[in-house]
């Protein structure tokens, strides 16, 4: 947003209402009058983060972590500070789910952190609704910073704050909150029933005419919750940052602040870069907007130095800034971790304050419940895309309990992969984080095959991408076939039992909704628990007993 824009928006508006050229003259005084000096150059930093997912705390390797982010974030400010310039700290959200000692404590400590390190602001990502509305509440009562979002409706009205307003050294900044409408069907809709989640779009078409007609803000930021998707191609998931900055008027957002997709937005012409930690980041561009995302669980932070000269608001450089990420490198032929960049130190009093969540939650996960001989693979990139072993234990697992003759299971339940040796109750709930309930129904084979036609058929690289056990089927041009469930032809008068995690059953992720199926049963059985007790009667786990062997095959 420039002064430009805005005198040129007055004087038209000024124009269709049929003022006077004295009229026009007096509103052009009203657009020009701002708290900046004529001619003089400020800088402006944005600091940003997202997909906080449970982090607050280092990983084994010394990596990430809210206490290292502190130091380095305050260093920023003090250094911005000394060269008469000035910060704003802005999260992409989904600051829940992920970490157990997090999960465990509803993000409490995430919370504290954020607040000790001074954000901003903050947009709901969809996991901010993995846990009921009271928690969130509660969440929201903890946080010495505001929640904003501009589409999540309750009873006909917004839930939280379109945005917020920030003076920086006189210039006037605009943050509207952006969430996305896949909420409606990736979150929890036992929690969520009551919420609509509109258009992000079309709100920030409208909250943007609503700032410049009443607040006059110098620079308009969007910190989102929709995913940044080449060129905009966004394939099942709900349009996203690229197709926001283009669906507004050129120049209407100054940058957006984004979340959601989990990608370090660094760009080698219209295609990603092959990025890695402490390389140069240059930023997308759509239609005068700069997005920009800081990837994951605090690995980054993300850095860009504006200056503003008489309403223009130029981006002199960016960067993600590695938080303690470490590399593998060889030493006397053995594979070492060291750091890709100077060590930043842990801030004492996060550190300190923090310290007692950690302890408190390692002291009830880490338990051995068994071992595995391999790597069950869960990766975020491998397990929206293919079918796994882990998908198919955590399948199996289901299964089993519920004495069905096969098991479905959403990849976008399962969150990280299980490394090879010992296993502990904290990989399992690590893995299935969301406290799911293992439900499961009886249907006919033609049934049975109207759902297939759905689930089956979900698109990879997305949440809803189906992992199978003890079923086989051949998926082309939106429909399944050659489905053989326990070595058998289905049969399609035959009865037959799958389970399903609570979310997918009641609609999640636009599966069917099968909650009111007469033969559904919800077992009441957390899906951890599941897991973690079949782990137990079956370790050690030999991974190729699940590996997946071309059972279901996409043409």
């Amino acid at each position: 947003m420039t002064y430009k824009n805005l005198a040129l928006t007055t004087l038209a508006l000024a124009i269709a209402t049929g003022c006077s050229s004295s009229n026009i003259d007096q509103l052009d005084s009203t657009i020009s009058s701002h708290d900046w000096i004529q001619d003089k150059a400020y800088n402006l930093t944005i600091l940003h983060t997202n997909d906080n997912h449970g982090n607050f705390w280092q990983n084994k390797y010394g990596e990430r972590g809210m206490a290292a982010r502190a130091t380095l974030i305050n260093n920023i400010r003090a250094e911005v500070k000394a060269e008469g310039g000035s910060v704003l700290l802005l999260s992409g959200g989904d600051i829940n789910t992920g970490v157990p000692e997090s999960d465990l404590q509803d993000a409490e400590p995430d919370f504290i952190g954020m607040n000790m390190i001074g954000y901003d602001a903050m947009t709901l990502g969809n996991h901010e609704f993995d846990n009921s509305l009271d928690v969130l509440a509660k969440q929201e009562g903890w946080a010495n910073f505001p929640f904003i979002s501009a589409n999540i409706y309750k009873d006909g009205k917004r839930m939280f704050d379109a945005y917020k307003i920030f003076n920086k050294d006189g210039i006037k900044i605009a943050v509207i909150g952006l969430t996305t409408e896949d909420t409606a069907k990736i979150g929890n809709p036992e929690f969520i029933g009551e919420l609509e989640f509109r258009d992000p779009k079309v709100e920030a078409k409208a909250i943007i005419a609503e700032l410049k007609a009443t607040e006059n803000p110098d620079v308009i930021i969007a910190a989102t919750h929709m995913g940044h998707y080449l060129n905009g191609d966004n394939g099942s998931n709900a349009p996203g940052d690229v197709q926001l900055a283009r669906y507004l008027d050129e120049g209407d957002l100054d940058m957006i602040v984004g979340g959601h997709s989990q990608e370090p937005v660094c760009m080698e012409g219209a295609e990603y870069a092959k990025f890695k930690p402490g390389h140069d980041c240059a930023p997308d561009v759509q239609n005068g907007t700069y997005i920009v995302q800081a990837h994951e669980w605090g690995k980054y932070v993300g850095r860009a130095d504006y200056t503003f000269i008489n309403g223009e608001f130029t981006l002199q450089s960016y960067n993600l800034i590695p938080v303690n990420l470490k590399k593998k490198i060889k030493v006397d032929g053995k594979r070492k971790r060291v750091l890709i960049q100077d060590e930043i130190a842990q801030d004492p009093a996060v550190f300190a304050k923090l310290k007692p969540f950690q302890e408190k939650g390692q002291a009830a996960l880490n338990i051995k419940i068994g071992q595995s001989d391999g790597l069950l693979q869960g990766d975020r990139n491998v397990v929206r895309n293919n079918q796994t072993n882990l998908g198919r234990l955590i399948a199996t697992a289901h299964m089993q309990r519920a004495k069905a003759d096969f098991g479905v299971m959403n990849s976008g339940g399962v969150r990280a992969s299980i490394e090879a040796g010992t296993i502990t109750y904290k990989d399992v709930l690590t893995v299935q984080p969301f406290g799911n309930i293992v439900t499961y129904v009886d249907m006919s084979g033609a049934e049975v095959m109207d759902y297939l036609n759905v689930v089956g058929t979900k698109t990879k690289d997305s949440g809803a991408f189906a992992q199978f056990a003890n079923i086989s089927m051949t998926v082309a041009n939106g429909q399944v076939s050659n489905v053989v469930i326990a070595g058998n032809a289905i049969d399609l008068k035959k009865t037959y039992r799958f389970t399903i995690p609570s979310f997918n059953a009641a609609g999640g992720d636009g599966y069917p909704k099968i909650t009111t199926h007469s033969a559904f049963v919800n077992t009441g059985y957390v899906d951890a628990e599941v897991l973690k007790e079949y782990i137990e009667a079956n370790s050690p786990i030999n991974v190729a007993d699940f590996a997946p062997k071309n059972e279901i095959t996409y043409l």
